[in-house]
């Protein structure tokens, strides 16, 4: 144990490629109709049906004191 090097690991060049890939992403995107049609979704259609699917479904449960074999919904 004495006098060995720890925290010596040799780099897999895939993984430093990778980091590297990752760090300069921003350099070499694009806009595309592909990320054009992903970047709506994921920041307009998503955010939009849970908000619809909330305030459909806003004072339908109702979880304050229920015993076994009652029912969640209110009526």
């Amino acid at each position: 144990m004495a006098g060995l090097q720890h925290n010596k690991v040799a780099m897999d060049p895939a993984l430093t490629r990778l980091g590297n890939m990752i760090t300069n992403r921003y350099k070499y995107f694009r806009w595309t109709p592909r990320t054009a049609w992903i970047s709506f979704v994921y920041v307009l259609a998503v955010p939009a049906a849970v908000t619809y699917l909330g305030w459909t479904q806003d004072g339908k449960l109702d979880f304050r004191a229920k015993r076994k074999g009652d029912t969640v919904y209110e009526r």
